[in-house]
């Protein structure tokens, strides 16, 4: 068998740790499918005295920048998460001639063109499956499968933090603190989950996806993003009334221009919204990830499976690390991703949407019509409205028709104006056919 290829890794705690055990454990299989050996050259990390199943304290090292130029290091795989020292690392390794392997979804999302125009300067292999939906295939077939079809729309659920929550109100009735602090005890969430709970960890693999869905540059600082610690049990509750459930979506959808063929632009956003229990992702349960792709040619197609934690992660590096050593041993470097298409992100204004609205209103004739002209004021069309409820306790429910969400938004705000309005008491956008 011809020479070996030689890893550096960068990291290793949760996935870092499952990426030397399926290294060790996966040897020989990995060796056929490659072609030659893989072989771990060292291990960058910050606690070298910190005890680690399985990892050969030998190859631990605190200087990462060593490693990853070191002239018989040819892979570099990055698992410590965070801006900086990965950005820099990862550089600097690609600038040494080695191709990198990543499964930081917050770097590609904040400064992916920095490493995707290094990747193409020193022809070296960037990959990052890892970085969106943990185990599940998904960038890949966006990247290569798809590359000859028009995607329209990029549709999931890509936190499962946040679905394990909801799901917990949904079928439990928990009330979302309570469902956090079990989260939390079965290790679905951080110690701090702001990042899961506000949506800015889905708001990064949004706009990976978008990225690489469109072919046009997308931040995560381009994404409207909106968590779930507003959701309340009466906004879950007002779901299941419409034979709905709340979900925490990640969507990206090419807007057509006026013309119908060409791109207007890009809509990417993440929030909390209503979906019939008769969509696929009203099925989604518990921590899990579900996204829907939907092309011109290849039509819908759906992504599941287990989107986080260290073993799937793991799998996902496992799997580029295959890709890139082939590619090495090859001497041909992989695609590059390529931004030609260059369509502006629309802001969430523009958006074409729905609303739900409840709204607790005073007993007295006129109330509806009243309603109905605010509405109507700012050119939205109410699709159903119901009553809850009897005269002192009564509100109204409005399901909208599509329209832009700034409309929408206005007609909240007008609402509130109202005298005969005391409270609108929920709000929420539903997605999924009307």
């Amino acid at each position: 068998m011809k020479p070996g290829l030689r890893v550096a890794l960068l990291g290793c705690g949760v996935v870092g740790t499952e990426v030397v055990r399926l290294l060790n454990e996966q040897a020989e299989d990995l060796a056929a499918r490659v072609g030659v050996p893989l072989e771990l050259a060292g291990i960058a990390v910050r606690r070298p005295d910190r005890v680690r199943a399985g990892v050969p304290p030998e190859l631990l090292t605190t200087d990462a920048q060593a490693l990853v130029t070191r002239d018989d290091v040819d892979i570099v795989i990055e698992v410590i998460g965070g801006i900086e020292p990965a950005r820099t690392l990862m550089l600097e390794a690609m600038k040494s001639g080695k191709s990198v392997i990543t499964a930081n979804k917050a770097l590609l999302a904040e400064d992916g063109a920095t490493l995707f125009a290094a990747a193409r300067e020193y022809g070296a292999d960037l990959y990052y499956e890892a970085s969106v939906a943990g185990a599940i295939p998904l960038l890949r077939p966006l990247r290569d499968s798809l590359v000859g079809d028009h995607v329209h729309r990029v549709l999931g659920i890509v936190n499962g933090t946040t679905n394990y929550i909801l799901d917990q109100m949904d079928t439990h009735g928990a009330g979302f603190n309570d469902a956090l602090e079990e989260a939390q005890a079965l290790g679905y969430a951080e110690a701090d989950p702001t990042a899961d709970v506000e949506g800015f960890d889905a708001a990064a693999k949004a706009a990976i996806l978008a990225q690489l869905a469109f072919h046009t540059p997308v931040t995560a600082a381009d994404v409207h993003r909106e968590g779930i610690t507003e959701v309340t049990a009466a906004d879950v509750a007002g779901a299941k009334g419409m034979d709905c459930v709340v979900k925490l979506l990640a969507i990206c959808e090419r807007v057509p221009s006026a013309d119908g063929r060409n791109g207007r632009g890009v809509s990417v956003r993440v929030y909390p919204a209503m979906i019939p229990r008769s969509h696929p992702l009203a099925s989604v349960r518990e921590a899990y990830n579900a996204v829907f792709v939907e092309a011109e040619s290849a039509g819908s197609l759906m992504f599941y499976g287990a989107g986080a934690g260290g073993a799937p992660t793991a799998s996902a590096v496992l799997g580029d690390l295959v890709a890139v050593a082939r590619n090495v041993v090859g001497g041909t470097p992989g695609p590059v991703e390529v931004t030609y298409a260059k369509l502006p992100v629309l802001p969430m204004g523009e958006t074409v949407t729905r609303y739900y609205v409840e709204v607790d209103v005073t007993d007295e004739a006129g109330v509806l019509a009243t309603v109905a002209e605010e509405f109507a004021r700012q050119g939205v069309s109410i699709q159903a409205v119901r009553q809850v409820g009897l005269g002192a306790e009564a509100q109204l429910v409005v399901v909208t028709h599509r329209a832009p969400d700034a409309a929408l938004a206005a007609t909240v705000e007008g609402l509130r104006r109202l005298e005969i309005v005391r409270e609108v008491t929920s709000v929420m956008r539903v997605e999924g056919d009307e």
